[in-house]
């Protein structure tokens, strides 16, 4: 290293991120030392004060280690920090800072609502930011923001959230493509106004009975977890789409013609038959189908699914090349009048591959009947994988059942495989 010029020495180094190997680099020469201002990128962890025998504050360490680099661009810090800390940083770096990461820690601050600057607060001083994720956020005061008219990305993970504060939060974001909110607890009413959004992630915590509505015309991809309401109107680009809701009921769904959909995933205990009808009715040019639900019915009453008619379902979707299919909905399928008279020019044109989940061994006449006629009709089917879980039943008829499975795989070895 000794032998190396000034310039790729410099490059080597300003590669390093983890503030413990910058300080460590600073001891080794002064050569060294005089390479630290072109740094791009710092990362404090979590334990970097674990061991500060010189009792330094860690405020004080960061802001010299941070101000001691020419054009930081990227700042993770992890370590425990103060508002006050935090604004003399973001002062140093408002002008070439782009990405920024924090570890708030104040969900269980009792007092961190009269806090002056709060944490969030201070975040404004940033205002060329281009992503900024923050995690363990209380949020139940609308953060005193401007514009932040660079940011693309906002990622929020771990938060308590007031709705009043978490849409003055977006509304202060108006450019953004990336929007992530995971594990938040505490809204009940959710309204995101985008125009440029085209990856937006929600996971809501709580009894599951959020409402969302989401305006964004650009949008590719949506998770959404823990919502009973949703309501997207603009969804001409909308490709993968995934709608979960494993604590409370899916009650309604409204969407546009979803024609550029590929993927779509529904899972959860309980959805209504009307949302379960209407988003495979908007999804009729999907490619790829995961439905993973166990019950349909109306507010508290947990019923079976509805029988669905093997001919019509394929038929209304068919450019299904993958489907992965759960036990409720398997059986649904299965219904004696499903496949009485099928059409002999009726095909699957491009069905390669089934995942079917079995919890049950009643109808098992039928569901055979259903597997055999996904090979037979299946015409381009490469593949069948058949998971038998937590079969409930002590009869023997569960394993009369499991015969004929186990028979219908030999019969099938090429294409079929038991998990």
């Amino acid at each position: 290293m000794n032998s190396l010029p000034d310039a790729i020495l410099q490059y080597i180094l300003s590669h390093m991120t983890n503030a413990r190997n910058v300080a460590a680099c600073t001891c080794v020469s002064k050569r060294w030392k005089e390479s630290i201002p072109f740094i791009r990128s710092l990362y404090f962890p979590r334990n970097s004060f674990d061991d500060n025998t010189s009792g330094a504050d860690p405020d004080t360490v960061v802001g010299r280690m941070i101000s001691s680099i020419m054009g930081l661009e990227e700042l993770v810090v992890y370590c425990p920090f103060s508002s006050v800390g935090l604004a003399s940083w973001l002062q140093n770096t408002d002008r070439s800072l782009r990405h920024l990461e924090l570890r708030m820690d104040n969900l269980s601050e009792k007092h961190s609502g009269f806090e002056s600057p709060s944490k969030l607060d201070c975040i404004e001083i940033a205002k060329q930011l281009e992503s900024l994720k923050l995690w363990g956020v209380l949020m139940t005061c609308s953060p005193k923001w401007s514009v932040f008219e660079s940011l693309r990305s906002l990622e929020i993970v771990g938060a308590r959230l007031e709705d009043a504060a978490l849409s003055d939060a977006i509304g202060a974001c108006p450019n953004l493509t990336n929007l992530s909110l995971l594990g938040c607890d505490g809204v009940r009413t959710v309204f995101i106004e985008l125009q440029q959004l085209e990856q937006c992630r929600l996971d809501f915590y709580g009894l599951g009975n959020c409402s969302l509505t989401l305006i964004s015309p650009k949008l590719q991809l949506l998770e959404v977890q823990g919502c009973s309401w949703i309501r997207v109107s603009q969804t001409h680009c909308l490709r993968n789409l995934s709608i979960a809701n494993n604590a409370g009921r899916v009650y309604k769904v409204e969407f546009g013609k979803l024609m550029s959909l590929e993927f779509l995933s529904i899972r959860g205990v309980q959805w209504c038959w009307e949302a379960v009808s209407t988003i495979l009715q908007c999804a009729s040019e999907v490619k790829h189908l995961v439905m993973k639900v166990e019950f349909t019915g109306d507010f508290d009453t947990l019923q079976p699914f509805l029988e669905i008619d093997f001919v019509d379902f394929f038929n209304s979707h068919p450019k299904l090349q993958n489907f992965e299919i759960h036990g409720a909905m398997f059986a649904a399928l299965c219904q004696k009048n499903s496949l009485k008279s099928v059409d002999s020019r009726f095909v699957i044109p491009c069905l390669e591959e089934v995942v079917i989940t079995v919890r049950s061994p009643l109808n098992a006449e039928q569901k055979i009947s259903t597997l055999e006629s996904l090979l037979k009709y299946g015409k381009n089917l490469s593949k069948m994988v058949i998971r038998i879980l937590q079969m409930k039943n002590c009869h023997n008829s569960a394993d009369d059942f499991f015969e004929e499975i186990c028979k219908f795989r030999y019969m099938n070895y090429e294409k079929v495989r038991i998990e």
